[in-house]
């Protein structure tokens, strides 16, 4: 669990500090948000592995941040609530929360929680991820196609096996870059070409941020290269429903 970001949010000043305090002890990284829209602008600079999420906030509910999280964000959500919330519970579960826990709560149970929801999102550990055509061997890191070996560097490999692991699922380009290039990476470094994406004015214009694609990505490259290869690979595997 060490190391792990989790976001707070809660406009309750006592709550806040009680939850970052033991969270810190449990040996999570903490951030803490008060209004929906610092929850939103905070999850999307700095992607947390999970969320724990009060229902009342003062600019909204929790529910509609549960959706609009859900729109670009793979991360588990546990949600804080109150007796007689039932119905705004059930609405915020519908709109992609994964767990609850009802206030007044003791702090075992909902590290217990935030716990069962993280271990739902590691991987399988599955060595060989078989897709149609496509083999991956994560351990010997080796790829086929229709039985033939495909030849890629070791961060064609890693998106590859990036977008394998998440079929049907949309990435956020934070996510491609920490998963890829890790998290040290940070604002004024040169990005990798292949996800060096000018802005559409579709994306400017959206609220949130912007889900990277492999077919838009795939679009942006030179014909010929290999990683457009893998790119278009990706491109199935995001848009499969």
């Amino acid at each position: 669990m060490s190391g792990q970001r989790i976001l707070v949010v809660d406009d309750e000043p006592q709550i806040l500090r009680a939850l970052e305090t033991n969270l810190r002890g449990a040996g999570y990284e903490v951030e803490t948000a008060a209004t929906s829209q610092d929850a939103l602008a905070r999850a999307a600079a700095r992607p947390p592995d999970a969320i724990v999420l009060d229902l009342v906030l003062p600019d909204g509910s929790g529910t509609d941040v549960c959706r609009e999280l859900r729109r670009w964000s793979p991360a588990p959500i546990v949600i804080l609530s109150v007796v007689g919330e039932e119905r705004e519970k059930v609405a915020a579960l519908d709109a992609g929360a994964d767990d609850y826990v009802t206030k007044p709560f003791g702090m075992d149970e909902l590290l217990a929680r935030l716990r069962a929801a993280l271990r739902r999102t590691v991987p399988t550990g599955e060595p060989v991820l078989r897709i149609g055509e496509l083999v991956v061997d994560l351990a010997g890191r080796s790829v086929r196609v229709g039985g033939r070996p495909v030849a890629l560097t070791p961060t064609e490999f890693e998106l590859l096996a990036l977008f394998a692991r998440h079929e049907g699922k949309l990435l956020t380009h934070p996510t491609i870059l920490r998963e890829v290039w890790g998290p040290g990476l940070r604002h004024g470094v040169a990005l990798p070409p292949c996800l060096r994406l000018p802005a559409s004015p579709q994306d400017r214009a959206r609220s949130g941020p912007a889900a990277v694609s492999a077919d838009r990505a795939r679009r942006r490259l030179p014909p010929g290269r290999p990683l457009e290869q893998i790119l278009s690979l990706g491109a199935v595997f995001l848009t499969r429903r």
